[in-house]
């Protein structure tokens, strides 16, 4: 099974109990798109501090990691309790941003290097992804990344008509504009963070804006 497997890390689509989620993830690793973006940074060499938005950023797994890398991160989730949990993890003295917006009314600043989105876009609503890809877009510097998942159509949650989910098709034409460095394809049975039965449909991704 690869590293970049993440199958526990999501309660049931409907009804979203978010609290016992943070929970039931508390401490858990940064995921490996995001270390895979970072390993993809180094050989660069930019100076200065580099940017990046953690979208969906939850409990804070993923921001946490890049704070201690020293990048200046802003934080963004729909959830006051995330944003409350990420402050309580964070050292004080982080250069931290944090902001609570709902996908559909989300302003993302430009020249972005980094935007994190780590198993938080397929709960974007369908008719408003297609706006939502072009802010991620818009907002990331040439050769500036974007890390994090998509659901794919075969996975269970598929039939919530809240939440995106996309061929193997529509990935590739949604990545036009970027250098894919990695999309690597999960399609198997497992369970949620709580322990429910689903089946995962999964696009992992690392791309760099062309």
């Amino acid at each position: 099974m690869s590293n970049f497997n993440d199958n526990q890390s999501i309660d049931k689509a409907a009804p979203r109990n978010w609290s016992d989620y943070y929970k039931a993830v508390a401490n858990r690793p940064p995921r490996e798109t995001l270390l895979t973006a970072l390993a993809n940074f180094e050989p660069e060499n930019k100076t200065g501090a580099r940017t990046a938005i953690d979208l969906g950023c939850g409990e804070g797994r993923d921001t946490v990691e890049l704070l201690r890398r020293g990048w200046k991160v802003i934080a963004i989730d729909s959830q006051t309790e995330a944003i409350e949990r990420l402050k309580n993890r964070c050292d004080k003295k982080a250069v931290i941003e944090t902001r609570i917006a709902e996908f559909e009314n989300i302003e993302l600043p430009l020249n972005i290097d980094l935007i994190n989105a780590g198993f938080s876009l397929p709960f974007c609503k369908p008719e408003n992804f297609s706006q939502l890809w072009h802010k991620i877009i818009s907002s990331l510097a040439s050769g500036g990344r974007f890390s994090g998942q998509l659901f794919g159509n075969r996975d269970s949650w598929a039939i919530d008509p809240t939440m995106s989910h996309h061929t193997m098709s529509e990935i590739e034409a949604l990545l036009q504009p970027f250098e894919v460095e990695l999309l690597s394809e999960e399609d198997h049975a497992g369970k949620t963070a709580l322990g429910h039965e689903k089946h995962w449909h999964i696009f992992h991704i690392v791309a760099r804006k062309k």
